[in-house]
């Protein structure tokens, strides 16, 4: 296949392309900035401006896929309501520019799977949601819901359209996890709040497979929740992973203390949650190699 995938450099990005790559398949990388002539596989975009270089896509022949996953980072820093305009704007802008750009080749991709996030569900408690229920009523939820949105040029244009809604990913190598294991290591960690909030996770080797399940299954469109099969509470997850590392976890995070730390951003990330059910990617035969929480986490962390 010939896939063009934005976000590259990132984490999901560069396990992807390893992915694909190893399998022989060719990645074109969009790419911001300036970067060498002699890259023949870096296409020239900026998620800012919602622009692409489709005389430079359109010269590589038709693509099978498009991978979208470039967007500015949720955890970053602070949600003052710059960043706040920054996180919805490199997602909605970039996409709606991608779509667009993709829309008008002359041979459009078969597929365009776009990053979204299970901040669309808000939150909302211990029940079970899937891909049918509406959004919740929080920031990320506006966010996701027009970040979605902005795909509609691609799939007004004939292009089968996926937005894979990405749960927390456990990696070692990046993420939320690799800010929770310092405290962790040192004995210092424990629930947030109140410890029931649920917590839809998902490693990062089975979400380079959903997206790569999502490209080879041409019946799937529309949402598609990347997460494993048993999502966790925080007091679960904190548990799990104390168990892995060996180390206590008996120091908790008041709510109050989260909220003086990270302000809106601890009730979206941190207190509030979602018990997310896959259903396409289980009624589309989709295998997870890590659907159980306590064995992923040693599989990660190993």
């Amino acid at each position: 296949m010939k896939v063009l995938l934005s976000g590259a450099s990132g984490l999901v990005g560069t396990a992807l392309s390893k992915s694909l790559s190893s399998d022989g398949h060719q990645v074109l990388r969009l790419v911001r900035g300036s970067f060498p002539a002699s890259d023949a596989d870096a296409i020239a975009w900026s998620a800012v401006e919602g622009t692409v270089d489709t005389q430079a896509l359109a010269a590589h022949g038709r693509l099978d896929a498009v991978v979208h996953l470039a967007g500015e980072g949720i955890a970053n820093r602070r949600w003052t309501t710059a960043q706040k305009a920054r996180l919805r704007d490199s997602r909605v802008i970039g996409t709606r520019g991608l779509a667009e750009a993709v829309a008008e080749l002359p041979e459009p991709p078969g597929v365009l799977v776009s990053a979204s996030a299970i901040g669309w569900y808000g939150d909302r408690g211990a029940e079970w949601v899937d891909e049918t229920d509406e959004p919740g009523e929080m920031f990320l939820s506006d966010v996701c819901r027009d970040w979605e949105a902005a795909t509609t040029p691609a799939r007004e244009a004939g292009i089968r359209v996926v937005n894979h809604r990405i749960g927390v990913v456990l990696s070692a190598n990046g993420g939320a996890l690799t800010k929770m294991l310092l405290p962790f290591k040192l004995g210092l960690g424990g629930r947030v709040g109140s410890g029931d909030q649920y917590w839809s996770w998902i490693t990062l080797d089975d979400l380079v497979a959903s997206i790569r399940h999502v490209i080879d299954t041409e019946t799937i469109s529309g949402p598609v929740n990347a997460v494993a099969p048993a999502p966790a509470t925080n007091l679960e997850f904190t548990k799990s992973l104390g168990k892995a590392l060996r180390r206590p976890t008996i120091f908790p995070m008041p709510a109050f203390v989260a909220r003086l730390m990270l302000g809106q951003m601890a009730d979206e990330l941190l207190l509030g949650g979602a018990r997310i059910r896959a259903s396409v990617l289980e009624q589309t035969g989709f295998q997870w190699t890590h659907p159980e929480l306590d064995e992923a986490l040693v599989d990660v962390l190993s």
